[in-house]
């Protein structure tokens, strides 16, 4: 790392150089990048896939994009029911101005097909299904189908009932135009809270540094992942991992840099020597850390769906583009404007300014058994509630609690249709019989009703579609009952829609979860291994990870899908179930963020150790020197999340909200009280290599000597720690 160091600063002109004209190109990219994104979501040789694809490809409306149909609802006045003297002629024509507005739509409801599953017992209550092209469905609910069939609605009304419009898309998206903020939008809010969190921590204009790193390092990751746009099948969710992970992992790599760039230059060590000090430690734990996030969110390779396993090598490049930016350029700036910049300022805090995390060290050194155990109660209490976790469909009523969509299912719930409505079955019949398809799906216990319209809109050559109306918003088991009684009947049906393509995602990816959580573990343990010398601190770093994701998802369970608080803070209601996508995001997300501080902490905690051989100093010495690092850094991931949890999806709330809670315990719970309680018991024996080990790793034994104590102060000392010694953990 010195070699290189010395490199970069030898030839910081071209470095420079070459950083503007990479920044020049990544901020065009970004558009390009973007629109080279892919919003697919097939499940490769699932049944529910196969027949979304067929249904997309024969008819051109509803398949694998769509989370379920528009559902246009009349409740008609007391007295009024579909039988009344030209009630139906009206529905009709209402329902049918509703599908006209939308070009390629496909529609039924009960004028069109006399059939009664589409109206309430007391015949007041009735809606219909309008299927749109796939084409205008992005990946944040919402578009141009949506406001065409509120227009067409506008001006309609059946007896005097206005028409609603609902569906799962319309209660995601809720009455505002936008879906909420953009990802520039999101981006720019997260940065402005971080530079608020940095200019306290600096006070001083250093504070715009690591804000310029992210602004290099984001667009950067961008024009590394439009070549592979191009050439493969990216989600779109990427562009919110690099938007929201690149932030916060750019701009926590710039403050272990550069506040240990100060801790050098207070030792009084000139311009390139501090930097080259710096990298040595710093750079090194950057390096690695950067090395643990990629392969963490590289695991998801290992899951049999396409979108996930780009997401994984997509999400790749973040911490790959963010060390680079690290390591290169920003040795250049501290070498050259460092100091300046780090004069200029209101009120400049000094490297010394961890001091104030030095009482607590010592508190959690001598109450080391009280404290590990508080922490480890905390994460268990959070984490039983695991055992209920179940993903799926949301319930409607918890997507909105207001607006147009949120009446409408008011209105089916009160009149005993029901929501399951809102999420149909669609079945694609290639070669036989729709009518017995119907018939068959119709008797299965759980399904309200089914339909088999013989229009040409529903049935193209030897296909037909017949969709299966549901009781229950989310049943996996209906789903099955209705795949076994079609199953075997002539032709080939196959079951699709929403919720038989939740089912198929939950057998797919949750079904092969534990492989990649088996394969991060694996790789994680073997790196830590070898960064810290040491078999027990990576053993402790994974479980702890392990561990406090669990507990996020415990809170999940308990907040979201059981309602303990989303009502009383968003005013939403239990969702009975978690959107299927959300968990494994929060995993991806959460893992890489927490495994940074994990390696900032431990590898300055294992550098203090070989200064002097005191596992008890090291505890104090790491989390005074990297306590600021981890608070400043979780503070402004939290309040970017927060910010997030802002948009009106009920998903996207679910999603940041889990991350602002899982960056808060993190840098609480597991960073400042369990991690350190937990390397004090263990003394000595957190730097135990055995010679096997170590042969295997190719890294020399860590065979530490009886632990000292009684003759290093637990603290630091009031002049600025010296550099360490050579024999480093990150050598």
């Amino acid at each position: 790392m010195t070699s290189f160091t010395r490199w970069v600063l030898g030839h910081r002109l071209v470095v420079v150089l070459a950083w503007v004209v990479i920044a020049v190109a990544a901020f065009a990219s970004v558009g390009p990048a973007v629109d080279a994104l892919s919003d697919e979501f097939e499940l490769p040789g699932r049944e529910s896939s196969d027949a979304a694809n067929l249904i997309e490809q024969r008819y051109g409306n509803g398949g694998p994009r769509v989370s379920g149909p528009l559902v246009p609802v009349v409740q008609l006045p007391e007295g009024t029911t579909v039988d009344s003297p030209g009630v139906r002629d009206q529905i009709g024509e209402a329902f049918r101005a509703v599908g006209d507005a939308i070009p390629g739509s496909r529609s039924a409801d009960f004028a069109s097909t006399g059939d009664r599953v589409f109206v309430s017992e007391d015949g007041r209550t009735t809606y219909g299904v309008v299927y749109f092209p796939a084409a205008q469905v992005a990946f944040e609910p919402a578009g141009e189908a949506i406001d065409q069939a509120r227009a067409a609605a506008a001006g309609v009304s059946v007896e005097g009932a206005p028409v609603l419009i609902t569906g799962l898309d319309v209660l995601a998206t809720g009455d505002d135009e936008s879906a909420g903020p953009s990802v520039l939008a999101e981006t720019l809010i997260g940065g402005l809270g971080a530079l608020i969190v940095l200019a306290f921590v600096f006070g001083s204009t250093m504070a715009f540094v690591p804000l310029l790193m992210a602004a290099i390092a984001i667009p950067t990751t961008f024009l590394a992942l439009w070549p592979l746009a191009e050439v493969t099948e990216v989600s779109v969710v990427v562009q919110f991992l690099i938007s929201l992970i690149g932030l916060g992992v750019a701009i926590d790599y710039s403050l272990l840099i550069v506040m240990r760039w100060r801790e050098e230059v207070a030792a009084g060590r000139d311009r390139d020597d501090a930097v080259v000090a710096t990298m040595e430690h710093a750079g090194r734990a950057v390096i690695f850390s950067g090395l643990a996030v990629a392969i963490g969110l590289l695991s998801l390779v290992v899951l049999p769906v396409p979108f996930l396993r780009s997401i994984g090598y997509g999400g790749m490049l973040i911490p790959v583009i963010s060390t680079l930016v690290a390591v290169t350029l920003l040795p250049v700036v501290l070498a050259t404007v460092g100091p300046r910049l780090d004069r200029w300022g209101f009120r400049r805090r000094t490297s010394n300014a961890g001091g104030g995390w030095v009482p607590w060290g010592r508190f959690v050194v001598r109450r080391r058994w009280i404290v590990g155990a508080v922490a480890l109660l905390i994460l268990l209490l959070l984490f039983i509630p695991v055992f209920g976790f179940s993903t799926g469909t949301p319930r409607a009523d918890a997507l909105a609690s207001s607006g147009e969509g949120r009446t409408a299912v008011d209105a089916l719930t009160d009149s005993g249709i029901g929501p399951g409505v809102l999420a149909p079955y669609e079945v694609a019949v290639t070669g036989g019989d729709p009518a017995a398809v119907r018939d068959a799906a119709a008797g299965v216990a759980g399904v309200r009703g089914a339909i088999a319209p013989d229009d040409a809109r529903w049935r193209v050559g030897d296909t037909a579609i017949v969709n299966v109306f549901p009781l229950e918003e989310d049943s996996a088991s209906t789903v099955a009952g209705v795949r076994d009684a079609v199953g075997d009947l002539p032709g080939e049906p196959l079951v699709g829609g929403i919720v038989a393509g939740n089912v198929d995602f939950n057998d797919a990816v949750y079904g092969n979860f534990v492989w990649v959580v088996l394969v991060i573990l694996a790789v994680t343990f073997i790196l830590l291994a070898r960064v810290f010398r040491s078999l027990l601190l990576p053993l402790k770093a994974v479980v702890f990870n392990i561990l406090s994701i669990g507990a996020v998802w415990g809170f999940m369970v308990v907040f979201w899908q059981n309602g303990h608080g989303s009502g009383l803070l968003f005013d939403i209601e239990p969702t009975g179930a978690l959107t299927v996508w959300v968990p494994l995001m929060v995993f991806a997300f959460l893992y890489g963020l927490s495994m940074d501080y994990e390696v900032f902490i431990l590898s300055r905690m294992r550098e203090e150790y070989d200064r002097d051989g005191s596992t008890d100093r090291a505890v104090v010495a790491g989390l005074a020197r990297t306590g600021r690092l981890v608070t400043a850094g979780s503070l402004i991931l939290f309040l970017a999340f927060v910010a997030l949890s802002a948009t009106p999806g009920t998903d996207i709330k679910v999603f940041a909200t889990a991350l602002a809670i899982g960056i808060l315990l993190d840098a609480t719970v597991v960073r400042s009280m369990l991690l350190p309680a937990f390397v004090a018991v263990l003394g000595r024996w957190n730097w135990w290599l055995p010679v096997w080990a170590a042969r295997i790793l190719r890294v020399e034994p860590s065979l530490p000597p009886p632990e000292r104590r009684g003759d290093t102060p637990l603290g630091l000392d009031p002049a600025p720690v010296a550099p360490a010694t050579p024999a480093t953990a990150t050598e």
